[in-house]
């Protein structure tokens, strides 16, 4: 039997061509991250997992980043999502009601998604909000990590409760940071208590609730390494298994991001990450990149590697959206999240 490989891949539309099917074929690759380019209706979303589906057996585990809020890659047709602050500022007034609508807003994102055969998103956020980074800001859930910790375990709940796992990001924390790693260099120069005593918290928590996944940062904290943390097995190996004890899947940030380039070639760079702890490593937004790892990297993918990905599957739904949309909880849920007015705005998401 084919077994997956440790890549995931991007598709430049809304259909498949026949090089992105000989690419997604390769037995090197395992998924395939969509985006709101990927994305027109439910019906072609549909159609669309449905052909990367019937590439192979077992069949690539297909993600998107549908966090809410400013980062929601499938809108129309879907319920329109708050950005986390939203739920962090409730927390402020009503932890009770902060915790219950967290958990609405997880199953409402995880029931459309699965109603389209998407297996996972890639949340909650867990960075905490400084305040000073351009790229996490309403992203994350609240400066405090008792409460991001709070409200992602909440919100996690609710996308198992609908058949997805969730993956926690970015580890060991972006907030602190100005840089967006997508366009630069990020730096992060606090100690390891630092670290600990405020960031961590959440990811620790959250593993103890039984977390699956985490996606790791391309923030280089000195103080502890040299290199990113997604490419460091001080962090992956060290502090990540050993210390907080994941037994989860991990996932690199996009190793075609700024903040990744200059770490060699796209094979070095799948290679430092791979054996680094990385579970599977994403390659987005430059399909030529994508054929020279293709065509250069030769690594072993693991029994273990495997089996975390199998669970990141979560369940198979046997409703269309038309379905979901006429279900009794589907609709109490999407109401009561859809009167969440973010801080400033006077529109309901």
């Amino acid at each position: 039997m084919p077994l997956l490989g440790p890549l995931m891949l991007d598709i430049a539309g809304t259909t498949l061509s026949e090089a992105e099917c000989a690419r997604l074929s390769h037995p090197l690759v395992g998924g395939v991250i969509l985006f709101a380019r990927n994305y027109e209706s439910p019906a072609q979303l549909s159609g669309l997992t449905a052909s990367i589906r019937a590439l192979r057996y077992p069949s690539l585990l297909i993600a998107v980043d549908q966090e809410g809020g400013r980062v929601q890659r499938f809108r129309n047709g879907f319920t329109r999502l708050p950005p986390m602050r939203a739920l962090g500022e409730i927390h402020d007034k009503n932890s009770d009601q902060a915790r219950y609508l967290a958990k609405q807003t997880g199953f409402v994102l995880a029931s459309e998604l699965k109603a389209c055969d998407v297996d996972l998103s890639f949340t909650p956020v867990l960075d905490l909000d400084y305040g000073q980074s351009c790229v996490i800001g309403d992203r994350a859930f609240h400066r405090e990590s008792q409460k991001v910790a709070d409200l992602a375990c909440a919100l996690m709940n609710g996308l198992k409760s609908a058949g997805m796992a969730a993956v926690g990001k970015h580890f060991p924390g972006h907030g602190a940071i100005r840089a967006d790693t997508h366009l630069e260099t990020a730096i992060d120069t606090r100690d390891y208590t630092d670290i600990e005593k405020e960031d961590l918290i959440p990811f620790r928590k959250m593993i103890d609730s039984s977390l699956s996944g985490i996606m790791a940062a391309h923030v280089i904290y000195p103080a502890i390494d040299t290199s990113p943390a997604g490419f460091s097995s001080v962090w992956l190996q060290r502090i990540l298994r050993d210390d907080l004890g994941f037994e989860g899947c991990v996932f690199s940030d996009d190793l075609c991001m700024q903040a990744a380039r200059n770490y060699g070639s796209i094979t070095h760079r799948a290679e430092q990450a791979l054996q680094a702890g990385c579970d599977m490593v994403l390659v987005c937004n430059d399909p030529n990149a994508a054929d020279e790892l293709l065509k250069s990297l030769q690594w072993e993918f693991s029994a273990v590697s495997m089996a975390r990905l199998e669970r990141m599957r979560g369940q198979k739904m046997i409703y269309s959206m038309a379905q979901l949309h006429k279900m009794e909880r589907f609709i109490r849920a999407a109401d009561e999240i859809s009167k969440i007015v973010p801080a400033g705005s006077r529109m309901s998401l």
